[in-house]
């Protein structure tokens, strides 16, 4: 059985986590087979963007404890890529998380890589590493109070507690809401939403708001700008206002 399933529809990959038997943890097998999913996504020029997402009862509860008992921890974070080598992953194109279920430590962390959340509300997120006197040291306590308000953060992380799908969308960590089983398709509709653009300007915006979010407001028109020169050069800039004085749908090369 693969750990990780790997489809695509389109200009969309599905990278799904397959290990439903053990909640979908994350060992270093597993962080293996969902680095080269996403190794194989990046490297093709057909692809745009990925949703990422989980099967059975769980979306992913983290690391594999019994893994990390056996000293086997460097195959689940890696140097470079941590967490299930997606956490601190440099990446290009736009990545959709689908959270059917709950998202628990390193797999609450996977879903603050993501650049967007579906979520359903059978869906819960949390961070219980202090519980079993551990740090979420990839991406909890570093991404989660640049999304919310610190003194949440400072809650989720402390406490270990968990939060619905509904705080969490008044929060601002989740881009969607759907129904339970729901949480791929809707994630399937945003994408479609996404690749009909662009493709070199979507990731240029994309990067333009994250390298943004750490400079001041003027270095951030500066970056805006820079990317914008970039986008300017490509055959996809003429093709936009081409196809829109022609009255037909842009046909982009990503180029």
């Amino acid at each position: 059985m693969s750990l990780v399933l790997y489809e695509t529809e389109g200009r969309v990959a599905v990278i799904t986590l397959n290990r439903p038997e053990a909640r979908n943890a994350m060992s270093p097998e597993l962080s293996a087979a969902l680095g080269e999913a996403f190794d194989r996504f990046e490297a093709d020029d057909d692809l745009w963007l990925a949703i990422l997402a989980g099967n059975g009862q769980i979306f992913c509860a983290g690391a594999d404890l019994k893994a990390l008992s056996e000293g086997r921890a460097a195959g689940i974070i890696t140097a470079e890529e941590g967490f299930g080598r997606f956490a601190r992953r440099r990446r290009d194109k736009p990545v959709i998380a689908a959270v059917d279920r709950p998202a628990l430590a390193g797999g609450f962390e996977l879903v603050l890589g993501c650049d967007l959340v579906v979520a359903s509300t059978e869906a819960v997120f949390g961070l219980p590493e202090v519980k079993r006197s551990l740090v979420a040291s990839e991406g909890g306590v570093t991404r989660l109070p640049r999304r919310i308000p610190t003194n949440i953060a400072m809650e989720l992380a402390l406490t270990g507690d968990t939060i619905d799908v509904h705080r969490a969308h008044s929060l601002g960590l989740v881009n969607v809401v759907c129904e339970p089983g729901q949480a791929l398709a809707e994630a399937k509709e945003l994408a479609e939403r996404i690749v009909v653009n662009a493709p070199l300007a979507v990731r240029a915006a994309r990067r333009a708001i994250l390298e943004g979010l750490e400079t001041t407001e003027a270095e951030g028109f500066a970056i805006a700008a820079r990317e914008g020169g970039a986008v300017s050069k490509t055959e996809d800039f003429k093709e936009g206002p081409l196809a829109f004085v022609e009255k037909r749908p842009p046909n982009w090369k990503g180029r």
